[in-house]
């Protein structure tokens, strides 16, 4: 990590290459240039110029060039920068050749974002995926990377595995890999088994998915009132968040907040991240926000739709939920009864959102008492699990008001003495 009492942070130089070949996903323009110097900022780094390529094909041993190359070295002597990073993704020679050109340290987006996530993460699990996906990205790298440069510590793109260790054990970081997968599967299964006990009792689970700051953790806070850090940065959000949602009287809903999401998203990350994101497509629904505010939402919209598509997630249910309306100045807006048009901040177009889910989420809970014998202590206990218990009085029996779902229903039957009726089997009809 950065140190904030060093006078000096990572000075950088930003390049790009837009070459034909290289497909809308891959290229370089102005605006991802702008975006990986959010990024750059969000790591503790501050960029002194840019160079931009265009260019029809990569250069096979550059990237952007030789000529340009040689533009990227005298701005880096002329504005003393210690980085060099590139917007597009470099193979292991690439970055190799180019760091022993420049003579300066020379990362791409990928390792930009997990120096980040690696700054980010805060649980266990996080920080092994996190870890996960650094030696997984630096293991191809290993050869002679960085053995021209002084090793600076808590520089950008240090954070977490070492290069010294890196370089001298491959045969340790293999062992590390394999380790760390098998720790992450242990990890799913525990979510699979909560996963399982979430449907046994009907809890239904509502995942908010999105671009990096659209606003989700500020709506999970409006939604629920949490008080989960929403600040104005990307990937503020790193490990998943889960709060209850009480959607109305009878429909209560678990509602989590996943990590953001962005151009070029790193697939090893997304590898890693496996354990985290697969819960996307176990979900009853998924809330997009969408920073309505954002000139670009529409190419961010797709990123999204991408990702969930590659986690498996493309059939679940979902309501868009165009985020920061009261910074929007367009003239197009929103229209369908699954599109809420909302501002997390203000709380405009909650009160539409609640609604928008509860029709999408009918569960078919009912209200209920119940009569429980004395002598039946385990059932109240189970209806503090796994239901809504409103009120619990001690007469004749104990009498519980609560809320429960068409399975509890069932199993609570012979204790309920108003608010639902079997239905008749058809020969009792």
């Amino acid at each position: 990590m950065i140190d904030a009492n060093k006078k000096s942070i990572n000075r950088a130089v930003l390049v790009g290459l837009n070459a034909f070949c290289l497909g809308k996903e891959e290229n370089a323009t102005e605006s991802t240039l702008e975006e990986l110097e959010d990024l750059l900022k969000t790591a503790g780094g501050e960029a002194v110029g840019t160079v931009l390529q265009n260019k029809d094909t990569p250069d096979p041993r550059t990237f952007i060039g030789e000529g340009k190359v040689a533009e990227v070295k005298e701005l880096v002597e002329r504005s003393g920068a210690d980085l060099v990073l590139f917007d597009n993704s470099l193979s292991p020679s690439q970055q190799r050749v180019l760091s022993e050109t420049l003579q300066v340290t020379v990362l791409d987006r990928s390792a930009l974002i997990l120096d980040i996530f690696a700054q980010r993460a805060r649980t266990r699990e996080g920080r092994l995926q996190v870890e996960l996906a650094q030696y997984q990205y630096l293991l191809p790298r290993l050869t002679g990377m960085w053995t021209h440069l002084e090793r600076q510590e808590g520089a950008i793109g240090t954070r977490g595995p070492g290069e010294t260790q890196l370089e001298t054990d491959r045969r340790h970081i293999r062992r590390k890999i394999a380790k760390l997968k098998e720790e992450l599967e242990a990890v799913r299964r525990v979510r699979g088994v909560q996963r399982e006990r979430r449907i046994k009792n009907e809890v239904p689970v509502v995942a908010l998915v999105g671009y990096t700051n659209a606003g989700k953790s500020t709506l999970l806070n409006r939604l629920t009132g949490s008080d989960i850090p929403a600040n104005n940065r990307l990937f503020d959000t790193l490990d998943t968040t889960t709060r209850t949602l009480e959607i109305s009287d009878t429909c209560t809903v678990l509602l989590s907040d996943t990590v953001g999401f962005i151009r070029k998203l790193p697939h090893h990350l997304v590898e890693a991240f496996k354990a985290t994101l697969e819960e996307l497509s176990y979900a009853d629904l998924l809330l997009h926000v969408i920073d309505f505010s954002n000139p670009e939402w529409r190419e961010q919209a797709e990123v999204v739709e991408r990702l969930i598509q590659e986690l498996g997630a493309s059939q679940t249910p979902r309501i868009d939920v165009f985020n920061k309306s009261d910074c929007y100045t367009g003239e197009w807006l929103p229209r369908g009864e699954d599109r809420v048009l909302l501002s997390a901040k203000t709380g405009r177009g909650v009160d539409e959102l609640l609604r928008a889910i509860g029709q999408r989420l009918d569960t078919g809970a009912h209200r209920v008492v119940l009569h429980l014998p004395y002598d039946q202590g385990g059932l109240l206990e189970q209806l503090y699990r796994d239901a809504k218990v409103e009120s619990v009085d001690y007469a004749e029996h104990i009498v519980v008001t609560a809320v429960l779902t068409p399975i509890l229903l069932g199993r609570m039957q012979n204790y309920i003495v108003e608010g639902w009726t079997p239905p008749k089997e058809p020969w009792e009809e």
